[in-house]
């Protein structure tokens, strides 16, 4: 089985011979320094375990003596280490095998990253080859892995001198070696890191499987992850899932981040649901943390780190500076992170400590005083972090300079004492500068250097605290109703058909009725009574309302009959090719919160929720959130909940307040649709479904149904 056709990661068993080896080949060893053999030796000269020079040109390397192949080591070694170009490489994966080496680094470039049929086909020849005969192999095109726990710098680039990492260290998973190995210089300023594990091409070995590794590794706290993307998404959903079953975050940056392939889509949710709001949803249903910017990747780990869970979700925020404090103030309403005021025991020491001109509130300025009486700063601490309303402390580091550095042994000692964390938020554009080091190396103070970024990651500490558990698996949902037989034809699929498969899972509907001739029409109108919407009967408009195809408002049999003249000459001048059916009059439903709700399925990921404000506005505001299919209600309430215009829903200028949970039950009724046809249905489009007071109904939908589709099986979801 191919690295793209595995389902399920490999385990820490399955790689520790590659990312804890202990003894190691290097082929193609060199006496020029500035070799990749020479440099990978040299960067191995604190390593514990055997290391074997390989290379038939030399006796010895140095005092070392070198070997002329594999076979002719004193003892198999557990990681072969090719540091030749990529036009010898196949022979010494075929050496490797013969000698029953059980797993091989590969740096050479010249493979699948050049883009060509013949690089690709020789890098997937190559990877098959190793994976058929049960080796492990990392690259190629790679920088190699670094294993700060062992001393084991297996790579020819410059990287910091191995530390021992201590408990709170953090596991670096990167797609690019060289951002990975930017990162680990955080070791520098006194950042704890237990590995650094790069993918290159991700022949056989990649990132999924580097998360899921250090998953289950005692030797770090938390992982962070720089990641592109693959072609194997449900396995970084598993591994994600086995880093949250671990008790371990995982924090993730995201790259390649552009959504041009959603160009393409006939619905509006296709062109809202791009790769990355996928990748996105897929993060957030395996419980992971994504940070939006790469700078943050290292502070929100090393935070999660050293913080245990939330004794609460309120924060204080404590500075000697004013602006410091209503910058943080600012933040926290920013992000949601609650800032109560304390309670009254605790207010009465920050008033008998504090000057008259300072503020003995949250946020609270103690001013500049605590220069000439650190006391009262160390005192208020105390008393912030005793109150049980708050988790954690922010405080403000307006100057890098002795006399605050001073201060941090105690706080920390404060910090320990209530099992609460301080963030110290570095506010000095001296940013390496004194004391700096001794708060990335406390147990118990976080560094951060931006204000934003330490609520942003408070507010990611709470919702992960506030998940008691991940999402039920696929496998395991309940179906929301009969899974109501679809069309036989590919393709486009009518309003009315949409709207009958709707109803067959509980989701209340329009009453519509049908017509072919204007006549019908006028009977319908009258059958149905009040003002009524006349609409194309098309599966070949996705989009009525440009082709023309929609007339609402009319009353009387009369106006029926020409609005029904109307939408067919309309539609059959706007697009002449296409089957006109007739047309649906439909009841004008009272106006209210229009939402959409609809599914982008996607061979690799399976069906992707969104939902967003509706009507003529989804695609121009563009408020939508994500998440992987099916989601129950209590998912659906959260997804309502990060809408940004979600304030609309509680009632809008004078408008009844909507049932959010009968909207977020239609959500999961139509993710649970979309789920038990995800072998069909490519998209879905419930367009607009218009919620007012209690009353959530869908008004118009578009699906689109394709060939079957080859997914995974539901269990291969959970």
């Amino acid at each position: 089985m191919s690295a793209t056709e595995r389902l399920r990661p490999y385990t820490r068993a399955d790689l520790q011979a590659l990312y804890d080896p202990a003894s190691i080949a290097i082929v193609g060893a060199s006496p020029r320094p500035d070799s990749f053999g020479a440099r990978t030796a040299a960067n191995l000269a604190g390593y514990g375990g055997r290391v074997f020079l390989v290379n038939d040109k030399y006796d010895h390397i140095g005092d070392a003596p070198c070997y002329a192949g594999l076979s002719a080591l004193p003892q198999v070694p557990d990681l072969a280490v090719v540091t030749t170009p990529a036009a010898s490489v196949e022979p010494i994966i075929e050496a490797c095998i013969a000698a029953g080496v059980p797993s091989v680094i590969l740096y050479a470039s010249g493979f699948a990253e050049l883009g060509t049929a013949d690089a690709v086909a020789r890098q997937r020849r190559l990877a098959q080859r190793a994976v058929d005969a049960g080796i492990r192999l990392l690259g190629p095109n790679c920088v190699g892995l670094l294993n700060y726990t062992s001393g084991a710098r297996i790579t020819f680039a410059a990287v910091p001198q191995g530390r021992s990492p201590g408990p709170r260290a953090i596991g670096l998973v990167s797609q690019s070696g060289a951002l990975g190995f930017a990162l680990v210089q955080a070791l520098e300023r006194g950042v704890a890191v237990s590995h650094v594990l790069t993918a290159g091409n991700s022949g056989d070995v990649d990132v999924a499987d580097w998360v899921a590794a250090l998953a289950e590794d005692p030797a770090c706290a938390v992982i962070a992850c720089v990641f592109e993307g693959g072609a194997a998404p449900l396995r970084m959903l598993a591994a994600a899932r086995l880093a949250w079953e671990h008790g371990k975050p995982l924090v993730v940056f995201k790259l390649a981040t552009g959504e041009t392939g959603a160009a393409a889509a006939m619905s509006h949710t296709g062109s809202l649901a791009g790769s990355n709001a996928s990748w996105r949803a897929l993060f957030e249903r395996g419980g992971a943390i994504v940070v939006d910017r790469f700078e943050d990747l290292v502070e929100t780990a090393a935070f999660f780190a050293k913080a245990g869970p939330p004794q609460a979700p309120g924060a204080a925020v404590l500075a000697g500076s004013g602006g410091a404090a209503i910058m943080g103030a600012d933040c926290a309403e920013q992000h949601g992170v609650p800032l109560p005021q304390p309670a009254a025991g605790v207010t009465a020491v920050l008033e008998a400590r504090i000057p008259a001109f300072g503020a003995p509130r949250n946020p609270c300025d103690v001013t500049a005083q605590v220069i000439s009486d650190s006391a009262s700063l160390m005192d208020c601490a105390d008393a912030l972090l005793s109150d049980p309303g708050y988790g954690a402390l922010v405080y403000g580091c307006t100057y890098a300079y002795a006399p605050a550095t001073e201060r941090l042994p105690h706080l920390s000692d404060i910090a320990r004492r209530h099992g609460k964390p301080i963030c110290a938020v570095w506010l000095t554009q001296h940013l390496e500068g004194h004391g700096s080091e001794v708060v990335e190396a406390d147990p118990h103070i976080a560094m951060f250097r931006s204000m934003d970024r330490c609520f942003a990651t408070l507010a990611a500490w709470n919702a992960r605290a506030a998940r008691a558990q991940l999402p039920i698996g696929p496998g395991e949902a309940a179906s929301g109703g009969a899974a109501a037989p679809l069309p036989p034809h590919a393709g486009p699929v009518g309003e009315a058909q949409t709207k009958a498969l709707l109803a067959a899972y509980g989701i209340a509907t329009s009453r519509d009725i049908r017509v072919a001739d204007p006549e019908a029409a006028a009977r319908a109108a009258e059958t149905i009574g009040g003002p009524v919407a006349v609409k194309i009967d098309s599966p070949d408009i996705p989009h009525k309302t440009e082709a023309g195809g929609v007339v609402l408002g009319v009353e009387g049999p009369a106006a029926a009959r020409e609005a029904y003249r109307s939408v067919m000459a309309a539609c059959a001048r706007a697009m002449p090719d296409a089957a006109l059916h007739g047309a649906i009059v439909q009841e004008m439903v009272p106006a209210g919160v229009e939402i959409i709700v609809g599914v982008k399925n996607d061979a690799a990921f399976g069906p992707i929720v969104v939902v967003g404000l509706g009507g003529i506005f989804a695609e121009l505001l563009r408020d939508t959130v994500t998440a992987m299919a099916p989601v129950d209600e209590s998912e659906a309430l959260g997804l309502l909940r990060r809408l940004r215009g979600g304030a609309v829903l509680d009632g809008f200028r004078g408008a009844p307040p909507v049932d959010r949970p009968a909207l977020a039950r239609a959500v999961s009724l139509i993710s649970r649709l979309a789920f038990d046809h995800r072998h069909r249905l490519l998209e879905l489009d419930v367009n607009p479904l218009i919620c007012r007071g209690d009353t959530v109904t869908a008004v118009d939908g578009l699906a689109v149904l394709g060939p079957e589709l080859p997914h995974a099986s539901p269990d291969d979801r959970a």
